[in-house]
């Protein structure tokens, strides 16, 4: 039985990339194999899947340049997918992992993928948590980006106004906690917005046939952000992959529905 983690210590290091050019700031947690998290659009948050994992794995969870609260500037070092695809093995060889499980969720997931695609031996497995990448006319992709604030729970969840999502968008009571929060929050969504926008399709589709890690593609039943056709569109063009669709779950069933999703990827790493 699958019950809520407690939350474990985290710790943070900055590790230092590209000539000296960028420091990544790694969040860590956990003890056992290693395992890298690749965050999404929205930026890092440190919520009971993590959690979860770190009582089995040590935990390794870089922020995307640009989403380090005081270093809003880094995206602006790499202005090129492929470069930011080498900055991020670049920070697994720093770390020291060797074959580590890869999770990845939104961007993170189409991160993690580019990852497996351009270093085929590099991940031990890997998730993907309804990652972006692909993109058919007859499925498109919302964007976060250009988003009205009253649609962006329900592009994020299923229940948009049950208490799961409305305790993940709460932003702090502290007035000035919360500017920052939802400034934070924008800025995240334009340092990763600048490799996907306007289309999340850099010519993924034609890389997915490299990676040779067994896969795992999961995907809310009901994500109105990224629809659920693009799980088997993503297993189609993976040799080793199975797909693992979570009921009652939107963009987020990581969170939505915690205990469904990790009761999946378990039992896919176990």
């Amino acid at each position: 039985m699958t019950t809520e983690p407690t939350q474990p210590e985290v710790r943070e290091e900055t590790v230092t990339v590209w000539n000296g050019r960028l420091d990544i700031r790694v969040k860590t947690a956990g003890s056992g194999p290693p395992l890298l998290y690749l965050h999404g659009a929205t930026g890092l948050v440190w919520d009971p899947f993590l959690a979860h994992l770190a009582g089995q794995y040590s935990v390794y969870a870089p922020e995307f340049p640009g989403t380090s609260a005081g270093d809003p500037d880094a995206v602006h070092v790499v202005d090129d997918l492929s470069d930011m695809v080498l900055v991020h093995e670049e920070v697994i060889r720093r770390l020291g992992l060797e074959r580590p499980v890869i999770v990845g969720h939104d961007f993170g997931g189409m991160l993690a993928a580019e990852l497996a695609a351009h270093f085929p031996d590099l991940p031990g497995k890997l998730v993907l948590l309804a990652p972006l990448g692909l993109w058919r006319e007859d499925m498109p992709v919302a964007s976060l980006m250009t988003a009205s604030q009253d649609k962006v729970p329900g592009l994020l969840f299923h229940d948009s106004t049950g208490e799961i999502a409305q305790a993940a968008l709460a932003f702090p009571e502290d007035p000035e906690a919360a500017v920052a929060a939802a400034a934070g929050m924008v800025w995240s969504l334009g340092s990763t917005g600048k490799f996907v926008w306007p289309i999340p399709d850099r010519g993924l589709r034609a890389r997915l046939h490299r990676v040779a890690a067994d896969t795992l593609v999961v995907w809310g039943r009901e994500d109105s952000l990224v629809p659920v056709g693009y799980a088997d569109e993503f297993a189609g063009h993976l040799a080793r992959s199975t797909v693992a669709v979570v009921e009652d779950s939107g963009h987020l069933p990581q969170i939505e529905q915690f205990k469904q999703t990790v009761a999946k990827v378990e039992e896919f790493l176990r």
